[in-house]
């Protein structure tokens, strides 16, 4: 029953109507994997019995000939999506309690197309983070180890718990959401798929905010093709997001072809950022060769204002957060702080924050109502902006040049261990994302693909960018990049 767990969504998906398995004993195994795997802290609210409810309407769908790709799948749910009558915390105490009384629009979907949600996984708190330390749950761990080294490693963030469920084979399937990286550094860290996709492609609605004009939901999964066939499952238009785009989903998974001859792709000068370590270059040196192995033209490029991405995304985004966060407040809904006789709706707004916000999130809140503030606003946040629109540019012009896809790094290194980065200046945390928040700044699509394994055993990802709302090519070159590559390791079970 246990190597039930280890099926693709492709693979679970032909059991499933061929009648081989049932989404019954998909589930069964994978709840009975999430028991077993406490160590992870990947999962932080189990619904074993929705997901027995789930599985058996799949079954009966299924059994009448209705069975779309995804019924049956049990999958995870990141905390950030708001699911009905389900605790969504958003990993931080000042959402403790909050059980909402609607349904995110990406879990309407994929509800509706049959897939089955086994719980909700941890994350960085309001999705600020990147090694998931953050959480309210505590740190969700990555199941990869370094050689016969047992110290914890991170699975990235901020979708960690999603990483660490897929690679370690408790569920087929997780959703993420990515603000400056947070699918595809995650996924690199544990060695399996995310892709973040074009901005307004998947709705936004129902998903708690962190920074609005840079989050977007997306798969992470086993590989290129269970990808594809959960972002169908995504996507859409949706009237209730006015960010989402009225445009028509094709059929990623359909598209796969693995033929990228006479496709072009560009490798950005600017990306190799002094100090980069040897592997890293050298995986990026073999994702070259391969993707020219199998047909592609590489052409180097430039991407200008590069350097300046990471300055402007943490101008931006902390100051996106400090409005979305100032709804929680202890009035409506969520923590509330207990108030001493004489004190009023002031001290109750202050106390409230001060204990439901976690010690980064407080931080980012300053920042962006630091940048906001009268005398600021010009010098930080508007430059800041203009600062988007050269990154932006920048990617139009080489696109408008020929260029199909861009390779680069998806990380500057493997997963690193908890706590490591504890005591070091913030922003070297914030250099985890050094090669992924131009993508969310230009709103282009960005996958990361598992390519190789560092000197310590640990897995390495490569990361393609590609056109706007072509995320369908964009796939189809990781896919030729995956099977180049040949990656199938897997981490020896500890847990």
């Amino acid at each position: 029953m246990s190597d039930l767990t280890k099926m693709k969504l492709a693979e679970a998906r032909d059991a499933l109507r061929a009648g081989d398995v049932t989404s019954v004993e998909l589930t069964e195994a994978c709840l009975s994997a999430i028991e077993g795997a406490g160590a992870l802290n990947a999962f932080v609210h189990k619904t074993p019995e929705l997901a027995r409810e789930q599985a058996q309407a799949a079954d009966a769908r299924i059994k009448a000939g209705d069975a779309p790709s995804m019924c049956g799948i049990p999958m995870g749910i990141k905390d950030l999506f708001c699911t009905r009558g389900v605790a969504s915390q958003a990993a931080s105490r000042i959402l403790e309690g909050f059980k909402p009384e609607y349904e995110s629009t990406v879990t309407t979907q994929l509800f509706d197309a049959g897939a089955v949600m086994l719980g909700k996984l941890n994350m960085d708190e309001f999705a600020m983070g990147s090694s998931n330390e953050t959480s309210c749950y505590g740190n969700a761990v990555n199941p990869w180890r370094r050689g016969n080294d047992d110290t914890a490693l991170t699975p990235g963030g901020s979708s960690g718990g999603s990483a660490a469920a897929v690679a370690a084979d408790l569920c087929l399937a997780a959703t993420g959401t990515d603000t400056g990286g947070s699918i595809r550094q995650p996924a690199a860290f544990t060695g399996i798929t995310g892709i973040k996709p074009t901005y307004g492609r998947c709705s936004r609605w129902g998903i708690v905010a962190f920074a609005s004009s840079l989050d977007q939901a997306g798969p992470m999964t086993k590989d290129v093709r269970d990808s594809a066939i959960l972002l169908n499952a995504m996507c859409g238009h949706d009237p209730k997001d006015s960010t989402s785009a009225d445009l028509p989903v094709p059929d990623f998974e359909a598209m796969l072809t693995g033929d990228i001859k006479g496709k072009t792709i560009g490798i950005p000068r600017e990306y190799r950022m002094e100090g980069m370590p040897e592997e890293i270059e050298a995986l990026w040196t073999r994702g070259r060769e391969m993707l020219a192995d199998a047909g592609a033209k590489i052409v180097d490029i430039s991407l200008p204002h590069t350097k300046y991405a990471l300055p402007a995304y943490y101008v931006i985004a902390p100051a996106e957060a400090s409005s979305n966060l100032a709804r929680y407040d202890g009035v409506r809904y969520g923590h509330r702080a207990t108030l001493s006789q004489g004190e009023g709706i002031n001290d109750m707004y202050e106390k409230t924050r001060a204990e439901g916000f976690g010690h980064e999130v407080q931080r980012r809140v300053m920042v962006g109502t630091y940048v906001l503030s009268a005398g600021f606003y010009d010098a930080y946040y508007n430059r800041a902006r203009k600062v988007r629109t050269l990154i932006k540019k920048d990617f139009e012009d080489v696109f408008a040049h020929g260029v199909d896809a861009i390779l680069t790094p998806a990380t500057p290194s493997a997963a690193f261990g908890l706590g490591e980065m504890k005591d070091a200046d913030p922003v070297q945390m914030y250099l985890n994302d050094v090669f992924t928040v131009t993508v969310n700044l230009a709103g282009l699509p960005g996958v990361s693909v598992p390519a190789g394994l560092d000197k310590q055993g640990l897995p390495l990802g490569l990361q393609l960018i590609g056109r706007p709302w072509e995320e369908g090519d964009l796939l189809n070159t990781a896919y030729a990049l995956e099977r180049a590559a040949g990656f199938v390791e897997k981490p020896a079970k500890w847990w």
